[in-house]
């Protein structure tokens, strides 16, 4: 299909977990908005293959780089995440050149902007070498942000206290714009992992590199975190906030709809009764935790949704499926809507494992969250959760007891409890929403990101 336009520009994805639906979406986003631009947008032939049923249906043009892995191999479950990720980062430089090259020859148009997930740092070469402009998307929250940023300051604090200090102690000032921050919530690459890990590298050097950025775009927005924002504002040329994307999205729907009949079984329930379960696609608690919260939830009598796994249902409590889904007031499903799920008007809580996206998700809907971070910036949103935004409540002692969980289900969905919890939400919820309205702060950055892209501010 033959395209004319007058800008082309090359999207970069870091091909793990939710990074290349993310920036997908920006692209459509961007497309929509500036037709006479062609995207070409680069990620693996897995991910191409599911999101583009034919290519050239409009001015995004899908090409596949490698994911490292060797040519043949079939995945055994032996390669964990990180090893994947080295994998990857080692061909990713090369790979990514070579696309660039082949797409300016498709389109016959010289790229004029990278468009790059922050954790593929080495593209701000590229782009320096090309002169064009760099524009970097990071795919989490302005705290995860701002602690990579100051990964070299926070470390220098540390070794002036790691004599001394503990994981709960929290810790003035460790990190500008956030007042206080518990040691344990601080992403583990920081300063308690592998420092030396492929992972905790490209982090670091992503914390170093991003400053060079014609623009950093967060799925977030300006009035969650005020000071972080302001921070954060003063060290980067255009620090957007273009978010939440659940409330702009041009995402394709799942093709999996509502298997499960989740929406018909929540219909049945009280208002703000259901308990919403779930920990994303990579996150299960150990067998012990499943049979702690099975318990609370049996003992507190609340009901509950919950999407868990076949493999992970195994380690349920004996009898706990039929007495809790056979009355009515339980169900566990494989796989739940969860943007609709928690959109309901039946549900009252959210226990969440506070990946980024799951948190916006709940501050859309205005759904407390009881929170049990496992890693990466999920601790950290953790605490935003619990101790900045007072939003929620962490489950105590950071994994899920009986007697921990059933006080915090208690403490969240309990009529009496008026500690305004759930008016702090509801704010959240308003100030999001209201963001993405014609005249809000993530619309306005957005036409600022337009004009980075179409060239109209350079």
């Amino acid at each position: 299909m033959e395209i004319t336009c007058k800008r082309h520009v090359s999207v970069f994805t870091f091909p793990f977990a939710s990074h290349p639906s993310a920036l997908l979406n920006i692209v459509r986003r961007l497309a929509s908005a500036a037709p006479a631009v062609v995207f070409s947008f680069f990620s693996t032939t897995k991910f191409n293959g599911t999101q583009f049923t034919e290519r050239g249906c409009d001015n995004i043009l899908p090409y596949d780089i490698s994911d490292g892995l060797p040519e043949g191999y079939v995945y055994d479950g032996k390669v964990d995440g990180e090893a994947q990720i080295g994998l990857f980062l080692g061909v990713a430089e090369e790979e990514f050149k070579r696309g660039v090259q082949a797409a300016e020859k498709d389109v016959g148009v010289r790229v004029s902007c990278l468009v790059v997930d922050a954790f593929l740092w080495f593209s701000s070469d590229l782009a320096e070498e090309m002169k064009i402009p760099w524009v970097a998307f990071w795919n989490a929250g302005s705290a995860a942000l701002s602690a990579h940023f100051y990964t070299d300051l926070i470390r220098q604090k540390y070794d002036e206290l790691k004599d001394s200090a503990r994981l709960d102690d929290e810790i003035p000032n460790l990190i500008p714009g956030l007042p206080m921050i518990r040691l344990g919530d601080i992403p583990k690459e920081v300063i308690f992992g592998d420092l030396e890990s492929p992972f905790a590298i490209m982090l670091h050097k992503m914390g170093g590199a991003i400053t060079r950025a014609t623009a950093v775009l967060v799925n977030s927005f300006q009035e969650l975190d005020p000071d972080l924002t302001n921070n954060l504002s003063l060290l980067f040329n255009k620090f957007l906030l273009i978010g939440p994307f659940n409330l702009v999205s041009k995402q394709k729907p799942s093709s999996k709809s509502d298997e499960s009949c989740c929406i018909s079984w929540l219909d049945a329930q009280n208002p703000r009764s259901v308990a919403y379960i779930s920990f994303g696609n990579v996150c299960t608690p150990p067998p012990h935790e499943l049979v702690a919260l099975a318990e609370a939830l049996e003992e507190t009598k609340t009901p509950f949704l919950w999407s868990l796994n076949n493999d992970a249902q195994k380690h349920l409590p004996s009898g706990f499926l039929d007495r809790t889904t056979a009355n009515g007031w339980g169900k566990i499903v494989p796989w739940a809507p969860q943007v609709q799920v928690l959109s309901h008007c039946s549900i009252g809580v959210f226990v969440t494992h506070c990946g980024w996206n799951s948190v916006l998700e709940s501050i859309r809907a205005g759904v407390p969250m009881i929170c049990r971070s496992f890693f990466g910036d999920q601790p950290t949103n953790a605490w935003m959760i619990d101790r900045v935004w007072r939003v929620g409540v962490r489950i105590e002692g950071g994994s899920f007891t009986k007697h921990g969980t059933c006080g915090a289900l208690q403490l969240v969905l309990s009529s009496s409890s008026d500690d305004g919890l759930k008016q702090r939400i509801e704010a959240l919820k308003d100030l999001a929403h209201n963001s993405v309205g014609p005249n809000g702060s993530s619309a306005h950055n957005f036409k600022t990101l337009v004009d980075v892209v179409t060239g109209a501010t350079l």
